[in-house]
C-alpha cells in the first residue's frame, strides 16, 4: 500500500489534518473508529464512497508516523 497516493493534507480542509483524497474524512476519524472497535464492513457502510483501500492507506500512513517518531525520555 503506497499511502501518500490516498492521504494528503489540505490546509484548506479540516484545518490541515490529514484526510482521505476525495472525502473530507481525517485519518484520525477512521483510525478512531478502528480502534473502538468498528468494523471495516460497518465503516464502509457509514462512508459508502470509501473503499477497502482507503482503510488501508489510513492504518499504512498511522504506521509511517510511529515509525518515524522519535521519543526521547527526559532527563531525571
Amino acid at each position: 500500500m503506497h499511502w501518500p497516493d490516498q492521504i494528503v493534507l489540505d490546509p484548506e480542509i479540516a484545518a490541515g489534518k490529514p484526510i482521505i483524497r476525495g472525502t473530507r474524512l481525517t485519518v484520525e476519524l477512521i483510525l478512531g473508529m478502528l480502534g473502538a472497535g468498528e468494523s471495516e464492513a460497518a465503516i464502509l457502510s457509514y462512508y459508502p464512497n470509501l473503499t477497502h483501500e482507503d482503510l488501508v492507506a489510513c492504518i499504512a500512513f498511522a504506521s509511517y508516523l510511529v515509525r518515524e517518531f522519535r521519543a526521547f525520555p527526559l532527563s531525571a
